[in-house]
């Protein structure tokens, strides 16, 4: 009779479990440290000191609300001569550049941020 209690218990727990995961997944959770409901983040554009030479687009895989799109943002903004425009949406960084950009460097400041950049063009 314990045994069923137990089993009854730990299938409750996974439920919620799995609730609260496809809740994250769709983006409709706290994420990342932030709360519940809609969030709109306030992410300043970058303005780049030079003509604008050329744009990369990166998919990003792993992010999963507006709190992934920040931290994104800020981590390609933070190298010179690069600004980003993040889409959730489209899983991908518009990086605008005035100076050559090595797409390696691209790839490990997205990694540093806690993502993977699964292409770039």
């Amino acid at each position: 009779m314990v045994d069923i209690i137990i089993v009854l218990i730990v299938i409750v727990l996974l439920g919620f479990a799995l609730k609260g995961s496809i809740k994250h997944f769709k983006g409709e959770s706290p994420c990342c440290g932030g709360g519940g409901g809609e969030i709109v983040l306030d992410i300043p554009d970058k303005k780049l000191e030079n003509p604008i030479l050329g744009k990369k687009v990166l998919k990003i895989s792993g992010m999963h609300c507006e709190h992934c799109v920040k931290a994104v943002t800020e981590a390609i903004n933070k190298i010179d001569g690069a600004a980003a425009k993040v889409n959730l949406s489209e899983n991908e960084a518009v990086v605008s550049y005035d100076r050559e950009l090595d797409d390696e460097q691209l790839r490990k400041i997205v990694k540093d941020a806690g993502y993977r950049v699964v292409s770039i063009k």
